[in-house]
């Protein structure tokens, strides 16, 4: 395990070098959709380093449960990347408003990346989030390249599944963030998907 955990840190700490002497002027949904998490980090890094950090602007790379928590919250962070499968006996809740790169010029969005990634972007490990129930609060959440295992409850607009698994039911608070969710790439729904009022 610690060898698995040095490699990773490895893997970050090259795409972290990579990624400082490139130019980042594509912000096209394309592009966001193809970057991974230690690429987002590069980028904030870089569009934050002339001014000062919100704390909303930088990603969150975790590894326990409780760096997590903090991650998805008001107060979190724009992007949450884990390092290893985390578990929860409670439930958990996705909420604030974030912005693409942590530029509030920027749409709103949220990332949930529960994988890691080589220098070019294929992803080495997919994590599993569990827990009973995560409820999805923040606008143009995408839950991307892992899976949670559980029930997701939609409560806002623009929901993402990319290249990613609820072992699960995913339920939607009315039709018009239902007809918001899309499906990106390969994704699986093990359970339901309807709306749940």
């Amino acid at each position: 395990m610690k060898i698995k955990a040095l490699l990773i840190s490895l893997v970050l700490a090259v795409a972290l070098l990579a990624g400082c002497g490139a130019d980042d002027n594509d912000t096209t949904d394309e592009s966001q959709d193809t970057e991974t998490p230690m690429e987002d980090e590069d980028t904030t890094d870089e569009e934050t380093s002339d001014e000062d950090a919100d704390v909303t602007t930088t990603p969150s790379i975790v590894d326990e449960e409780g760096a997590f928590k903090e991650a998805i919250s008001s107060d979190g962070t724009w992007i949450i990347a884990t390092l290893n499968d985390l578990t929860f006996d409670e439930d958990l809740v996705v909420e604030g408003e974030f912005h693409d790169k942590g530029d509030s010029n920027e749409d709103l969005y949220r990332k949930l990346a529960p994988y890691t990634q080589d220098e070019d972007r294929n992803i080495i490990d997919r994590y599993t989030i569990t827990a009973p129930k995560m409820t999805i609060k923040s606008p143009n959440t995408k839950l991307q390249g892992g899976t949670f295992k559980g029930d997701i409850y939609v409560e806002a607009d623009g929901f993402i599944l990319s290249d990613a698994k609820i072992d699960g039911n995913l339920y939607f608070a009315n039709e018009e963030y239902q007809k918001s969710f899309s499906e990106e790439e390969e994704t699986e729904i093990t359970g339901e998907n309807k709306v749940q009022e």
